[in-house]
């Protein structure tokens, strides 16, 4: 298991004798082989600027930075694929903050990459190299001339070609899970928000976000145009938006519209679910699935990253009871991290959430952010730190009913069966 670096151009090597660290939390750390899998298909190696890759001597054990001009690599996995460690490296310049992304250790093994990671879903919907980009340019192209009054079109061709959003690309191929944007506002402020940074904050968002409000007729268009299979899925609250309930009215009038009209495929909402009373709404309006994002379970972590504005965990909470009660499928979007969501406590107190809130499914997504100002952020670890593979057996575990995966699922066939109706209050 070979340190891998790159050099100032970004050119890729494997060290003739050093082995591969990886980090949980702040910690440096071995890498385990049932730690490891080949760099899936989809996968990009990335230099870490202002790092140095520490590796380790296989005789003597000692870690030690690597010398010269160099920076540590990391891999993007695909959706699909889950981390289990970051790289091993240790900051140059301790001021610098990583770009925004969700960085797994590699290591260079048997003539090949290998990343420290697992398969959590299929990854063949979500596969970049499944999207085909003369497809995809047709796509917006027709779409684009067949609604030309569409701001939404407009802002998601942005999004499929600009930014290649796998989301916002299904929207115009007509495929699986598609994209409706709604909301320019938010009702939290979370310290990696992908789509909005504060001036001050030393990151730079790597997508825009959107800067009107739809209107109802621009929605039902797009959710009428995509869902037209019974597995098609439309999802509000997207990476270029804020939190989509804050468009409550919005959003229910279109539920309500569309759902006059058709009553195939789901209608998703991606949120964190801390207006109650807005999402109560919008489940009695005919909501099929409800995915809510959230980094962790205890109230302290979960503030400290979100910093929510007139809501608490437990309004997510309560959310999540009311909708599952009403028959949406429901599921968290949980942003991991090695070394923070493998804390005993944070399992722990997950586990319990899960249960009260009777939870369908759970995402596990890699948290995109610069580990030293997240792990700067949050409350320090008071319990044993678990590793990340043992976390998610311990998740697979205590929640046999729960299904671990990694992105939106359509129920399973005796729910679909019984797909809920709109409330008619």
């Amino acid at each position: 298991m070979y340190l891998v670096y790159a050099d100032e151009q970004g050119n890729v090597f494997d060290h003739d004798s050093l082995y591969g660290l990886a980090r949980s939390g702040d910690m440096i750390v071995e890498i385990m082989e049932d730690e490891l899998i080949p760099l899936p298909d989809g996968a990009t190696l990335v230099g870490l600027p202002s790092t140095r890759p520490v590796g380790m001597d296989p005789e003597t054990g000692e870690m030690q930075p690597l010398p010269g001009n160099v920076q540590a690599v990391g891999a993007l996995l695909p959706q699909g694929f889950t981390r289990l460690c970051l790289p091993g490296y240790i900051k140059t310049d301790k001021e610098y903050k990583l770009p925004l992304f969700g960085y797994s250790a590699v290591v260079w093994k048997d003539g090949q990459f290998y990343v420290t990671a697992r398969l959590s879903d299929d990854p063949e919907k979500w596969n970049p190299l499944n999207c085909d980009p003369l497809d995809l340019k047709n796509g917006v192209k027709r779409l684009r001339e067949e609604y030309p009054e569409n701001r939404l079109y407009e802002h998601l061709s942005n999004c499929a070609l600009g930014y290649e959003c796998l989301t916002a690309s299904n929207t115009f191929l007509n495929r699986w899970e598609g994209a409706v944007p709604v909301s320019y506002s938010c009702n939290a402020g979370c310290f990696g928000c992908i789509s909005e940074q504060p001036d001050d904050s030393g990151f730079v968002s790597p997508q825009t976000r959107m800067n009107f409000r739809p209107r109802t007729e621009e929605l039902v268009e797009v959710m009428l145009e995509h869902l037209k299979t019974p597995e098609s899925i439309i999802s509000f609250g997207q990476g270029c938006e804020g939190e989509p309930s804050t468009q409550a009215k919005l959003i229910i009038d279109a539920i309500r519209q569309v759902r006059e009209r058709t009553d195939m495929g789901y209608i998703n909402i991606n949120t964190n679910a801390g207006l109650s009373d807005h999402i109560r709404g919008i489940v009695d309006a005919g909501l099929d699935l409800m995915r809510v994002s959230t980094i962790s379970a205890l109230d302290d972590h979960y503030n400290a990253y979100y910093k929510p504005r007139g809501y608490t965990l437990a309004n997510v909470e309560k959310s999540l009871k009311y909708a599952e009660s009403q028959g949406v499928y429901t599921s968290i979007n949980y942003l991991i991290f090695p070394g923070v969501t493998d804390r005993e406590e944070e399992v722990e107190a997950m586990i319990e959430f899960a249960r009260r809130t009777k939870l369908k499914l759970i995402q596990l997504r890699n948290l995109n952010i610069d580990p030293e100002s997240y792990l700067g952020l949050i409350p320090k670890a008071k319990g044993d730190i678990l590793g990340m593979k043992q976390a998610i057996e311990i998740f697979q575990e205590e929640l046999p009913d729960v299904v671990i995966g990694s992105y939106t699922h359509v129920p399973p066939a005796e729910l679909a069966r019984a797909k809920r109706k709109p409330s008619l209050l």
